[in-house]
């Protein structure tokens, strides 16, 4: 079978870029360094999937396109990191309850990164409770 590995994303500020993410808990893994590019891979113990940010060194005048959907992201504690994340100006939207007939399924908030692609935090309840 196969099996994801990772996902990944271009941006411009390496340093911007890899402070948003520690916020998750996700570290380095490793580190590629080419001429035009550097290759950043991330990810925790939580997980086998890594990010892999690439840092295009000079032109960085891409955009997010409009096939974008999210990254998600699981969470015990949502509303500690909803107020970390906008205590560090990354304004995360209202944390929202999807809950269709009275049944939580998702409990979860969107935040933009530092290129503007979006991630979703979700709390470890309802369908994602046994994740």
């Amino acid at each position: 079978m196969p099996k994801m590995i990772h996902s990944m994303i271009r941006v411009r500020d390496e340093a911007r870029s890899l402070a948003f993410y520690e916020m998750f808990g996700l570290e380095i893994t490793e580190r590629l360094d080419f001429e035009s590019f550097s290759l950043i891979y991330l990810s925790n113990p939580e997980s086998g999937f890594e990010l892999e940010l690439t840092v295009n060194k000079g032109d960085k005048t891409y955009d997010l396109g409009n096939g974008y959907g999210h990254l998600a992201f699981l969470e015990d504690d949502l509303e500690a990191l909803h107020i970390r994340l906008a205590e560090a100006g990354h304004q995360p939207r209202d944390i929202k309850d999807f809950a269709p007939d009275g049944e939580t399924v998702a409990r979860f908030f969107f935040v933009a990164d530092p290129d503007g692609y979006e991630i979703e935090v979700l709390a470890r309840k309802g369908r994602f409770a046994n994740q």
